[in-house]
């Protein structure tokens, strides 16, 4: 071979490496856009779509001028005084029921009893407030039982009157 031909295949073969990596890079688009209406496709049949919302079965009430204001209604006030045998409970002081060592149950179910009738008469619910106000003398073990029988009555919203006394000291 001689020695031209040999440069001019070294040009060439040089020429041929360097000129394919100077090409444009580019994209193929058409499987591109397959891909594109494949996912448009599978958005649409696997979206859920709403119903109109015109349908419902009622009609809201036309716009009123009065404003109706809705507050917290006055606690079911119940006081609890400690008597020799047991104490005395007393409803909003109306009634009052005593509750004895000796009749204990008997006592708690007309306790039962008579808070049904007054929150009946006074047009209560169980969500509405009762505020136990107990003396100082009376044992915990009768404030707890009363408690526990209103809260097994279903009573949801019961607070018991934190009273502080204050000795006159001298």
């Amino acid at each position: 071979m001689k020695p031209e031909n040999f440069e001019t295949i070294r040009r060439e073969g040089f020429n041929r490496i360097f000129s394919s990596r100077r090409r444009i890079f580019s994209l193929k688009m058409t499987p591109m856009i397959d891909l594109i209406f494949l996912l448009l496709i599978f958005f649409l049949v696997t979206a859920k779509w709403r119903p109109k919302e015109n349908f419902l079965p009622f009609q809201l009430p036309a716009a009123q001028a009065q404003l109706q204001r809705l507050g917290k209604p006055e606690p079911l006030i119940i006081h609890i005084v400690a008597t020799q045998n047991g104490c005395q409970v007393q409803i909003n002081k109306l009634d009052t029921i005593s509750v004895t060592n000796e009749n204990f149950e008997a006592d708690l179910v007309l306790l039962m009893e008579e808070i049904k009738k007054t929150m009946t008469s006074q047009k209560r619910f169980t969500c509405d407030p009762i505020e136990i106000i107990c003396e100082p003398a009376v044992k915990w073990d009768y404030a707890a039982k009363i408690y526990n029988l209103f809260i097994g009555a279903g009573l949801t919203d019961i607070t018991f009157q934190m009273t502080v006394e204050m000795e006159n000291k001298k």
